[in-house]
């Protein structure tokens, strides 16, 4: 199997290294209990770097290597680029994090995902800013199709209840300028669509020594606030910042037992993203168990599928605004860290 993952800067190491911990632990579970018709699961790993262009030689490398199927990556933009490619190759990919609703520009049998998209993770964001009373938001933005697309669906869902949007761009704005337009656009929260640490962190802090803005809810749909890094870097000023993440509100006993493991793994509690690299080999073994190793019969397996997951039941659908099989069903909820203990996450919304 060929693995892509952003492991390097600028890439969000630290959420692929979650991924990869997920895909590995599953993947030596998998070789543990005999592999696949008794021969070993292997995943050829390669770092994206956040680099659409990268994944791209990535995946034409993997072909060529003859992997039977590709799984992986984070950040949307570059998951949309390996898929086009995949797709283009022949090579049937299971996209374990990136939510971008459209990963090719046409629609594909090869393609399938475990992560929501964003259309429908985004719109419950939005409904949990509704139901708090936030109804005037702004964004602060960096140019991207994946902070577009998520700026474009906060907007239409909000307008249609009455709501406003106001876009502040960060490549022209300092930190501080953000403070000072955030203050003359009335908006009840700021929503950080931009990278982490920069300028997410900068910002963060801007907004909490800004005394006018001292009841601005701070939000963060990406999910940034997730990672250890995020609290490690600005403490009690990261919390109360709610974000996405896609688990339930329990875990089954094999999610309980799986977060064991992967804490142990990576000397942290998992994220969200560690569990959904766990998924994807549970999801693509028994592909590969019910219809065969080469390429054409992991294609057709993707809708005859269906597995139990570390967050649920999973089985994929054909969906008509992604093109792509999709896991429909996949739990979202919002969740920020608790002001009283930064390591602790509250469900504020679920969806």
């Amino acid at each position: 199997m060929g693995a892509l993952a952003p492991l390097t800067r600028p890439g969000w190491a630290e959420a692929g290294q979650h991924l990869l911990a997920g895909l590995e632990l599953a993947v030596r579970e998998v070789n543990d209990d005999g592999g696949i018709g008794g021969r070993p699961l292997e995943l050829l790993v390669r770092d994206t770097a956040a680099d659409p262009r990268r994944a791209e030689a990535a995946v034409d490398e993997l072909a060529g290597l003859g992997v039977a199927a590709l799984v992986g990556e984070y950040h949307s933009v570059v998951a949309r680029a390996a898929a086009t490619r995949a797709d283009t190759l022949g090579l049937p990919y299971l996209c374990t994090s990136a939510v971008l609703d459209a990963l090719t520009e046409q629609p594909t049998r090869r393609i399938a995902r475990l992560s929501p998209p964003q259309s429908r993770g985004w719109r419950v964001y939005a409904d949990f800013l509704l139901g708090a009373g936030h109804r005037h938001i702004a964004v602060a933005t960096q140019p991207s199709l994946y902070w577009a697309t998520g700026t474009r669906i906060l907007r239409d869902h909000l307008t249609a209840h009455g709501g406003t949007v106001a876009e502040l761009d960060t490549t022209a704005l300092t930190p501080a300028a953000v403070c000072d337009a955030l203050a003359d656009t009335g908006a009840t929260a700021l929503l950080l669509l931009v990278g982490h640490p920069e300028p997410a962190v900068p910002i963060v802090r801007s907004v909490r020594a800004d005394k006018r803005l001292a009841e601005t809810l701070i939000g963060a749909p990406a999910g940034q606030p997730e990672f250890a890094s995020w609290a490690g870097e600005l403490g009690e000023d990261g919390a109360a910042i709610p974000f996405l993440r896609y688990l339930p509100e329990r875990l089954g006993p094999l999610g309980t037992r799986v977060e064991t493991a992967l804490a142990e793994r990576l000397g942290t509690p998992p994220s969200f993203v560690a569990f959904e690299g766990y998924d994807t080999i549970t999801v693509l073994a028994e592909a590969l168990r019910s219809h065969g190793t080469d390429r054409a019969s992991i294609t057709e397996a993707w809708p005859d599928v269906a597995v139990e997951g570390t967050r649920g039941p999973i089985s994929f659908t054909r969906t008509p605004d992604t093109g792509l099989w999709q896991w429909t069903w996949a739990p979202i909820q919002v969740v920020d860290r608790d002001p009283a203990e930064p390591g602790r996450f509250r469900i504020l919304h679920a969806g």
